[in-house]
């Protein structure tokens, strides 16, 4: 979870902006998933909601440092 919220605010911090970016917006609504699950107790899906929105801020980061790069599309994990 911290890992996450470290990507997501570098992501912003970095100029990332928040109304218009996708993957900052994904970034942050895996990360409010992240955090149902884990008050639900339910440690595996919170994890990989934490992966989830991890992933999602760096490329954020990545599309605002390198703004003329192609996204790439990972997967998400079951």
């Amino acid at each position: 979870m911290s890992d996450a919220r470290q990507a997501i605010a570098a992501a912003t911090t970095a100029g990332a902006p928040a109304a218009t970016s996708p993957e900052l917006y994904a970034a942050q609504a895996a990360i409010v998933r992240a955090q149902t699950h884990l008050e639900a107790r339910e440690y595996v899906r919170a994890r990989y909601a934490a992966l989830e929105a991890k992933r999602h801020a760096s490329a954020a980061l990545s599309a605002t440092q390198h703004p003329d790069a192609q996204p790439v599309s990972v997967p998400t994990p079951p």
